[in-house]
């Protein structure tokens, strides 16, 4: 593939990227007045990381809606978010991941900056895979079901509350920032939570998406559905000539192509574009000849 059709290809992505983010983010008197939007909209779940509390969210946050009908004086069975849940998992696997979540374009954006000895990965990387998982069996699930008040028979929607990064980025900075009644009531959970994004936004400039690798339990729920999602990274195996380009650029440090179906594989398209021969291609993109690409010619 040409290298104006691979930049082409990542400028789409950056393109679904954008206008996404800003469609789930589109009430702009929210920032204005320091207020979330209330409308019958905010029943709907939207895919990726975008908290249900940022000023401009025009719909909820899967994994807080999962978790609110788990800490209420009854817990009820998040049946609507679970079928989501499942829908887009079974569709799209992880390229909710790498198009659709705004938490992953900050992420992105962050990677870009300039720095000395940047590294994809984290020291202990495979270990700290395996956190995400904890996060979303512990966090999402386990606590808010049984840490539960002896009193008031209510939990607290433990990730939310205590880690989501997304949730202090855009949701507590821009509320407090706008809203002077809020940053009174500030206290050590809100302070907790500026430091572990702050820590988040250090390591996303120097290694690609930490929070996405080892943190994120909506990735992790995606990532059991890589295997069987409609939408899924095809190889053609006749055509790998094994140079290890596309196990060279990924950022999620994927074994390609061996392992195309990784848990891990964001589909964000960099390993199609990088190899010579074709063999790897996204769902939506045209198979195509060495060194040619659809933007090559415009």
């Amino acid at each position: 593939m040409s290298a104006l059709a691979r930049a082409c290809l990542q400028r789409l992505r950056l393109c679904v990227q954008l206008a996404w983010t800003a469609l789930c983010n589109g009430y702009l008197a929210g920032f204005v007045r320091g207020t979330i939007f209330t409308g019958a909209l905010k029943n709907v779940c939207v895919p990726g990381l975008n908290c249900y509390s940022c000023p401009g969210a025009l719909g909820a946050c899967p994994v807080g809606s999962f978790q609110a009908m788990l800490t209420g004086m009854e817990v009820r069975i998040p049946m609507y978010v679970t079928g989501f849940l499942f829908a887009f998992g079974g569709v799209l696997g992880r390229i909710v991941c790498g198009w659709l979540c705004p938490f992953g374009l900050v992420q992105d954006a962050l990677y870009k900056i300039p720095m000395p000895g940047k590294k994809r990965d984290l020291p202990g990387d495979r270990l700290l895979r395996w956190l995400k998982y904890v996060v979303l069996a512990v966090f999402v699930v386990a606590f808010p079901l049984w840490m539960r008040d002896p009193l008031l028979n209510v939990s607290d929607p433990w990730f939310c509350k205590y880690i989501c990064p997304s949730g202090t980025l855009m949701g507590g900075w821009p509320l407090l920032a706008a809203n002077a009644g809020l940053r009174g009531a500030a206290g050590w959970i809100f302070a907790w939570k500026s430091a572990l994004l702050v820590l988040i936004i250090a390591l996303s400039v120097r290694s690609y998406r930490p929070f996405c690798k080892y943190l994120c339990p909506l990735g992790a729920f995606y990532g059991f559905f890589n295997r069987i999602a409609l939408f899924r990274l095809s190889v053609e195996h006749a055509a790998c000539v094994k140079c290890g380009s596309c196990a060279r650029v990924c950022p999620m440090s994927v074994d390609m192509p061996a392992y195309p179906d990784s848990a891990e594989c964001i589909r964000c398209g960099r390993c199609s574009d990088a190899c010579p021969t074709g063999a790897i291609r996204l769902p939506f993109t045209k198979n195509h000849q060495p060194n040619e690409g659809s933007c090559a010619n415009e």
